[in-house]
């Protein structure tokens, strides 16, 4: 069975990749990631925040007198509590590139124009085969407009393209006004892959402790969002597309690349049942596609995308009036 596709320049064996996520900072399980096959690995994301903040803290430094006392220490987060600070990081990426065969993907979270795109220029320097913007942010400011929110995402994408020459991806939020105009922008800057969907992380609230919590896992409930978006977009792009969010299972592939994915991301799983879940993964992928008498992936991809539609709009309505008149008690 052939499971072979193209994504951000690179030819992998097959779609399953580990996302950025804590897998990655130890290298006795990056190693078993891909012992169980992983095709790349990719890591978890250096947020603007921490780079902001060593900046701050080297000019604190030199600026400051020795005898000087900062009197908002925790407006940032303590470095403690980032895993890996900036210099680690590109360490990391060394440390990374060194033990494996396999293209290795660094991670930037940010959003504004700041001094920290600098260091998109440092993780190449540091190895990384590619890079992948990870642009999260809530827009909460009610004066803002969507346009402009939008319009500051392409204009980042395009200081992180014109600042490297290894192959970038651009992970999106689902949360923008004009999702299909916002792809084809940055498809525009060519970017080699757009992934579908960053994970707004949901709070829920402690009523006892009077504290914001946490962090929950996806399920494969959370595909269903990027399964539509995938079949909206595949075939109107230039650039790869990835799935990330609620893939778990063999299925969970198999339905992300009939929208059209060239690869898809997993985390949750990989985090609740080890590195060795990957090599399950697509264990069952392949058997699907065997039963199913495929005889490649790319025979699969984008079969029922809205391409394959004459009407997409009218698809789409009819489709939702379904789903809606399709309840029975």
């Amino acid at each position: 069975m052939d499971l072979s596709t193209s994504y951000m320049g690179f030819h992998l064996p097959h779609p399953v990749i580990p996302g950025a996520s804590p897998l990655a900072d130890n290298l006795d399980t990056v190693r078993q990631l891909e012992d169980a096959g992983a095709p790349m690995i990719v890591l978890r994301s250096l947020f603007e925040e921490q780079i902001v903040r060593e900046e701050l803290a080297l000019t604190q430094s030199v600026e400051s007198g020795s005898e000087s006392q900062a009197e908002a220490h925790t407006y940032l987060p303590w470095p403690t509590r980032f895993v890996l600070g900036p210099d680690e990081y590109l360490r990391q990426i060394e440390r990374i590139g060194a033990a494996v065969s396999v293209p290795v993907i660094a991670s930037l979270n940010g959003t504004t124009h700041g001094g920290w795109l600098a260091y998109a220029t440092l993780i190449e320097q540091a190895g990384a085969d590619g890079l992948e913007l990870n642009v999260y942010e809530l827009a909460t400011d009610p004066d803002e407009t969507g346009a402009a929110i939008e319009h500051r995402v392409v204009e980042v994408a395009r200081d992180v393209k014109d600042s490297v020459s290894i192959p970038v991806a651009v992970k999106l939020s689902p949360f923008y006004s004009s999702m299909a105009n916002l792809a084809k922008r940055l498809d525009a800057l060519h970017i080699e892959a757009l992934l579908l969907f960053n994970r707004f992380y949901q709070p829920d609230i402690d009523v006892e402790q009077l504290e914001v919590l946490r962090v929950n896992l996806s399920d494969s409930s959370e595909l269903h969002l990027r399964l539509r978006w995938l079949g909206i977009l595949f075939g109107r792009l230039r650039a790869a597309l990835g799935a990330t969010g609620g893939v778990h299972t063999g299925i969970d592939v198999v339905k992300a690349v009939m929208a059209g994915a060239d690869v898809v991301q997993v985390v949750s799983a990989l985090l609740r049942h080890g590195p060795g879940r990957l090599k399950h993964i697509c264990a069952e992928l392949t058997n699907w596609l065997e039963e199913h008498e495929y005889h490649s992936l790319k025979q699969m991809r984008g079969s029922m995308s809205l391409l394959h539609c004459p009407d997409p709009k009218a698809y789409e309505r009819a489709n939702y009036m379904k789903i809606l008149q399709s309840w029975t008690g």
